[in-house]
């Protein structure tokens, strides 16, 4: 059961386990906020129980600073239901994977430096880095491909392991199941200079990370979550983090 987010305190959590899913995760109706009435840290993550003021709903994510009382926000979330958190040993009925929390009016502590996967019908081509990312340095692996690369030769690599090494411009944790990184390596121009990778391994936004995993195009896995161009079930090595 995992909030999304980065940048908090530079934690790295661990990926999460839980039950077999039962049905696809459900968007969140919009931005809930309310004081924190439960906290608790375990296996990297906090799990935050919110009064809104009508009801108490989860939510959890990377290990962050909250206390119970603190006003809170989410946002951009998926519903999970009976979803069982192995190192709490308990299962939520109910608890919200988000895309992001914050102090209530977005200037209180930052428990966050980024948003969700953003959601929509349109294959996406990339995200943009955050201002300060320098790619100077970034060396194309051997045997392996530059970013650029894998899209100038995306049909022939299509369906083949390929590797890549870049840095993490976005991270977002265990969004269906699965925790969803953004990297670039200074190639290519808009719409071939940014590759989206799923993986259970994390990484944090500045990370130069090693990336090995299978090619995959047009992929749709509903809910908005549409790429041209993505690597699935990759292996997330950090070579070198800020």
């Amino acid at each position: 059961a995992i909030i999304t987010a980065y940048g908090c305190n530079n934690s790295q959590p661990p990926a999460a386990t839980g039950a077999p899913r039962q049905a696809a995760p459900v968007p969140m109706p919009g931005n809930i906020s309310g004081t924190v009435a439960e906290t608790m840290n375990s296996g990297g993550y906090t799990y935050v129980l919110i009064d809104t003021g009508t009801e108490k709903l989860w939510a959890a994510g990377p290990q962050c600073t909250v206390s119970e009382g603190d006003a809170v926000s989410i946002s951009a979330g998926m519903l999970k239901q009976n979803f069982t958190s192995k190192t709490l040993n308990r299962t939520f009925e109910k608890i919200y994977f988000v895309g992001s929390i914050s102090g209530a009016g977005g200037d209180n502590k930052p428990y966050h430096q980024q948003t969700q996967e953003p959601m929509g019908g349109k294959a996406r081509s990339g995200a943009v880095a955050p201002a300060g990312i320098d790619f100077t340095g970034i060396t194309k692996p051997a045997g392996g491909k530059t970013v650029s690369e894998i899209f100038s030769e995306k049909k022939p690599l299509s369906g083949k392991q390929v590797q890549v090494r870049g840095k993490v411009i976005k991270f977002n944790a265990r969004i269906m199941d699965k925790n969803w990184v953004h990297i670039q390596d200074g190639t290519g121009g808009e719409g071939t200079n940014d590759i989206t990778i799923t993986t259970q391994d994390v990484a944090k936004v500045g990370d130069t990370v090693l990336v090995t995993g299978t090619l995959v195009l047009n992929k749709d896995f509903g809910f908005g979550y549409k790429y041209d161009v993505m690597i699935e079930g990759a292996r997330v090595q950090v070579e070198q983090g800020l």
